[in-house]
């Protein structure tokens, strides 16, 4: 994958930005003192969709329809935060969608994209099952595949980037959350158009570890399963693209525990009374992690969403640190 260049950087964020303001960047003392530094947290909870994958489908969705006026609708696989991104963005632009979720997937999610317009469909046992239907579906229906990592979905997501490094130019680190790689290429993206120097580290919960395994490898390994809490998070087989740039860029992968992500929700609303998903909290748990790296740093960490199930955002609030 290409680097975009500044230009092309601002133009998607214009696009972006038509539709949605740009989310706020705090500087938390109560966070900050956790770990030794002054941390702020990129707030994407606070887009129309509750993530920051708004960004990305507002984007490519925008380009569909000027490449493809003919085109009747679209078709893709999620667990979530994707979905609901072109939901809305497709029903702004008068296409249809028909998103694929596996079977056991967030209830509200579910209802989330459904209100958003898309046609729901329950598929498989996981993203990657979803994912495979959602592709035979293009095939069959005729419809237009949106996968959940492509360059213009980096770029859209890039602007978020934009948005925090100009906000804060002299962060020393930034923590991204993995799941198919958009969210931290974009990052990557727009620190290399901006010329800024932070470190920008990886976060992938343990039990579905795909990119940390295939950095240390250099090559993709797949895992048999993603079994984490943390439905952004739970991909099996690395985007070969998305893994390339996170190799060249990052600065390293951080792996985090279900329990790590778990503390990391209840710290955040306790310190911000902000509502984080399980991928929304692992930035946080992994600077919680490296805290001793930290001391005296300017962090940031991208709260990349918020949409978690009430019943499990009560089960984890009554858990004890």
């Amino acid at each position: 994958m290409e680097l975009p260049n500044l230009t092309e950087l601002d133009a998607a964020a214009e696009i972006v930005h038509s539709v949605m303001p740009p989310t706020p960047q705090y500087c938390w003392p109560q966070l900050s003192s956790r770990v030794g530094g002054e941390l702020w947290v990129k707030h994407e909870n606070h887009t129309p969709v509750g993530a920051f994958k708004l960004r990305g489908g507002l984007v490519y969705l925008d380009d569909l329809r000027r490449s493809q006026p003919g085109i009747a609708g679209v078709v893709s696989a999620t667990t979530g935060n994707h979905g609901q991104s072109i939901a809305y963005a497709a029903t702004r632009l008068g296409l249809k969608s028909t998103i694929v979720v596996p079977h056991g997937n967030s209830p509200e999610k579910n209802r989330a994209m459904q209100a958003f317009g898309a046609t729901l469909t329950e598929h498989g046992h996981d993203f990657q099952a979803a994912y495979e239907h959602a592709m035979a579906l293009a095939e069959r229906e005729n419809l237009h595949p949106v996968r959940s990592f492509h360059p213009l979905l980096a770029r859209g997501v890039a602007s978020y980037g934009l948005e925090l490094f100009r906000a804060v130019p002299d962060l020393d680190v930034v923590y991204v959350p993995i799941g198919l790689g958009s969210g931290i290429c974009g990052v990557i993206a727009a620190r290399e158009a901006l010329g800024a120097r932070a470190e920008i580290v990886g976060v992938v919960a343990a039990n579905a570890a795909t990119y940390a395994l295939s950095v240390a490898a250099g090559k993709p390994v797949p895992t048999n399963s993603a079994d984490t809490f943390a439905g952004g998070l739970a991909v099996r087989v690395p985007d070969v693209a998305a893994l390339d740039m996170v190799r060249r860029h990052a600065a390293r992968i951080v792996t985090v525990s279900e329990a790590e992500m778990r503390e990391a929700i209840r710290i955040l609303f306790s310190d911000t009374h902000n509502i984080a998903e399980g991928a929304g909290a692992a930035p946080l748990a992994a600077a919680l992690q490296e805290r001793d790296r930290l001391v005296g740093k300017k962090v940031a960490v991208v709260q990349s969403g918020g949409n978690i199930d009430r019943a499990l955002f009560t089960e984890i609030l009554a858990e004890r640190n």
